[in-house]
């Protein structure tokens, strides 16, 4: 009996992890956006911290939710230089300095065609956020505001 008791308990857990339900949001993860006045607003990213995923981006893809986007980062901080190649969401760019202080941002237009309109920080940057068109102006982003990141274990 004192065998069985650890061995169903076992199998129990194994077969409630195994029927867990998949977020459609797989690899997702909520970042916030803090104000000057401190404000918070919560955004649902999907994070693109290597080469490939930073090249492919939100390219390809017909929508994106309200208040999700994609969070780009970088190694170092330097000026970032994004276009619009092959992504049909019009789409806004905020840039964070290594700190995560906004050092800018821009609403960003379709590429119709080549050469593609290019969008550079105002200095150095270690990370950018694509969100939805108009986001920037609905919610007033600007100096003041930062990123706040999930802590890593």
């Amino acid at each position: 009996m004192k065998i069985l008791f650890p061995l169903f308990s076992l199998a129990f857990l194994l077969s409630a992890c195994a029927f867990t339900p998949m977020d459609e949001d797989v690899g997702a993860q909520k970042i916030a956006l803090v104000g000057p006045e401190k404000q918070a607003l919560s955004v649902t990213v999907e994070i693109a911290d290597d080469a490939q995923e930073r090249s492919k981006g939100l390219m390809n893809r017909e929508s994106l939710a309200e208040d999700h986007g994609m969070l780009f980062m970088f190694p170092s901080a330097e000026p970032l230089t994004f276009w619009m190649k092959d992504t049909f969401i019009p789409l806004d760019i905020i840039f964070f300095d290594g700190r995560g202080s906004v050092i800018g941002g821009d609403s960003m237009v379709p590429c119709t065609e080549d050469p593609c309109l290019r969008y550079t920080s105002s200095g150095p940057a270690m990370s950018a956020l694509e969100v939805n068109a108009g986001f920037i102006e609905k919610h007033g982003i600007g100096a003041g505001w930062r990123i706040a990141l999930p802590v890593q274990n």
